[in-house]
């Protein structure tokens, strides 16, 4: 039987002429030969000594992926056959410059995972690939010498660094799911007059206008306690910021970025603000260069090519500053791989005078600096190598596209009387069971999942002080993730729920749909006159008490 299809197949071939096109087809399925590949080149990639690590979902996902450019066939310049393929018509590369540059708007940056294809498409295959990060700081271990600042040598001694503009960015979009979003964040803002600042939840995705591009989008804005003023802020420590984070994990969600404000306005009777980040300014000062950088170094980015176990980061930072029509618009940005091992290792201070200009530390006998350069072109056209004292910040940025969907997308309920925002206390918007009773009584929906399914009212459930449900909840934010109905009301009869109900109708606001909301079915006047809570320290008092035992004040 082999013998006969061997001769079969010489016969058709001695049948062929020359210059005939011969095309060979697969008999496996392509998908499960495919993927089989794929596996097998993604561990071939991995450098030797590196450490087995799992990449995020995203990551794995365009591995799998051709990524190839398609283009259909050119009537006028192909002029071959319906199955053949020329210069013209022939797939591009992910990686291929003039495509990109050719987009609308044009594509500066290529995605990360084109730049891997582009590493890895030689004819090595990227045998010898391995993506190192920079490091600033001496070698440790070398024992010809004394140490700094006694004695260095080339063996121990960092680099120098030239600052090149990055080629890639892990990150080439960024998408809010709604405008209701940005409008809540924006609300400190127009309410004070202050400027703001709020973590980015959400998760990684697809971005499909770019060959194997990756967008943040952001499901929640979570504000930290801070110190905001017209000109300024000051990040202070958050003991809840690990519960923040655990809780945004079960609900399917992560730490994807950071937002702040940048806005002055300029005419009230208008709604306008000032532009005053532009080509002339600077669009991300020093300053904040350095902020960026400290957060990307928080949150890298896991990648199996580095014998590191990470490279980069996927964390963006979004400004909301004014535009060319001077209205609100946000603009996305990322620093360079270069400038995260200069804040990383301490060598980029800021200027004080000029926040468009950074600074590179020079060496002290505590600290060994290597030299950092940047090229810039003369008036000659001559390409001049300068020392980075000072620094233009645009060698370390790279700007993301911001956009919001034309289909609203909404992971948790909108409602036009929301929970309040934690650590909103400056504007009289605070966290507690008179303002969740508050919610309750004032959302008419039928559908429990509806009403719960709110970031900041969850984070509430979690972190108060008088029933925290932080070993409890995981059942209602399973059901929240899943949009499930069913679950959010098993959980709903919960002795949790029931105990909430109780504490929201002591504080004096009249629940009309308690008894619906309730698992108990009790009379909310038979819960008030058990125990009250003091609406001035929020104490839980005995039942019979006028005045509260805590801060003395009068029961209102």
């Amino acid at each position: 039987g082999q013998l006969a299809a061997q001769l079969t197949a010489a016969c058709c071939l001695s049948a062929r002429r020359h210059g005939d096109m011969l095309f060979l087809y697969p008999l496996s399925p392509a998908g499960s030969s495919s993927e089989t590949m794929d596996t097998s080149v993604s561990q071939s990639l991995r450098p030797a000594g590196a450490p087995h690590v799992v990449e995020d979902e995203i990551d794995q996902y365009l591995i799998k992926q051709d990524g190839k450019i398609y283009r259909n066939r050119d009537q006028q310049l192909c002029h071959h056959s319906p199955l053949g393929k020329c210069v013209h018509c022939v797939p591009l590369e992910p990686f291929d410059e003039d495509y990109l540059n050719h987009l609308e708007p044009p594509v500066k940056h290529m995605s990360f995972h084109a730049y891997i294809r582009k590493l890895t498409g030689g004819a090595d295959k990227g045998k010898f690939v391995a993506l190192e990060n920079i490091s600033c700081k001496i070698k440790s271990g070398c024992e010809g010498h004394p140490p700094w600042p006694e004695g260095i040598c080339t063996k121990c001694q960092p680099s120098a660094i030239t600052l090149n503009r990055q080629k890639y960015r892990h990150v080439d979009n960024i998408m809010f799911e709604n405008h209701t979003i940005a409008d809540r964040f924006l609300d400190f803002w127009r309410k004070t007059g202050n400027q703001h600042l709020g973590y980015l939840y959400g998760r990684y995705t697809e971005h499909k206008d770019i060959p194997l591009g990756i967008r943040a989008e952001v499901a929640a804005i979570y504000e930290p306690p801070q110190i905001g003023t017209q000109n300024s802020l000051e990040i202070l420590d958050d003991p809840k910021a690990e519960v923040v984070d655990e809780i945004a994990a079960k609900l399917g969600l992560r730490k994807v970025g950071w937002i702040f404000t940048d806005l002055v306005s300029e005419d009230t009777r208008k709604g306008t603000v000032r532009y005053s980040r532009n080509k002339d300014t600077y669009y991300l000062s020093a300053e904040e260069c350095i902020t960026a950088g400290h957060f990307q170094n928080q949150h890298p980015n896991i990648c199996r090519l580095s014998p590191d176990g990470h490279f980069g980061s996927k964390f963006v930072t979004v400004v909301a500053t004014g535009g060319p029509d001077n209205q609100v618009h946000f603009e996305g940005y990322q620093v360079s791989n270069q400038c995260m091992a200069l804040v990383r290792d301490e060598c980029l201070l800021p200027c004080r005078d000029a926040p468009e200009l950074g600074y590179a530390k020079e060496s002290s006998s505590e600290q060994y600096v290597p030299d950092v350069f940047y090229k810039i072109i003369d008036k000659f056209g001559n390409e001049i190598t300068q020392l980075a004292r000072p620094l233009p910040v645009e060698y370390l940025i790279i700007d993301i596209t911001t956009t919001f969907p034309k289909d609203p997308v909404y992971t948790f309920s909108i409602s036009q009387n929301p929970f309040p925002i934690e650590n909103r206390d400056v504007l009289g918007e605070t966290q507690d069971f008179h303002s969740l009773a508050t919610y309750l009584s004032q959302n008419t929906s039928s559908i429990f999942l509806d009403i719960i399914s709110d970031f900041h009212l969850l984070l509430f459930l979690v972190t108060n002080e008088v029933m925290p449900l932080r070993d409890s909840i995981s059942l209602l934010l399973e059901a929240v993730r899943t949009k499930n109905e069913e679950l959010a009301q098993t959980w709903k009869k919960s002795e949790q729920w029931a105990t909430i109900e109780q504490l929201c109708s002591t504080v004096g606001v009249q629940l009309s749909g308690l008894q619906e909301y309730g698992a108990m079915g009790g009379s909310p006047h038979a819960a008030s006159a058990a125990i009250w809570a003091c609406q001035h320290c929020t104490y839980m008092n005995q039942p019979g008490t006028d005045h509260c035992e805590m801060c003395s004040l009068p029961r209102t």
